[in-house]
């Protein structure tokens, strides 16, 4: 099935995995991977992933970042 592994050995791990990093961290590091194999294919095919600002543009009106008072 998996290389060295069979089904009963692969079970134990799941569970043991389970036990260790909890149901709600596990749906963590699922999202985090899938995120980072997507980013990985796009930087490989190429692709530009552009984000629009919430005001519709680039805000050049204060570069620094500093509050004005």
């Amino acid at each position: 099935m998996f290389g060295p592994f069979n089904g009963w050995e692969i079970l134990i791990i799941l569970l043991v995995v389970l036990l260790i990093f909890g149901p709600g961290r596990l749906g963590e590091l699922g999202k985090s991977l899938g995120e980072g194999i997507r980013n990985f294919k796009k930087a490989l095919s190429g692709e530009e992933e552009t984000k629009a600002s919430p005001k519709g543009g680039n805000d050049t009106t204060n570069p620094g970042g500093e509050e004005k008072k």
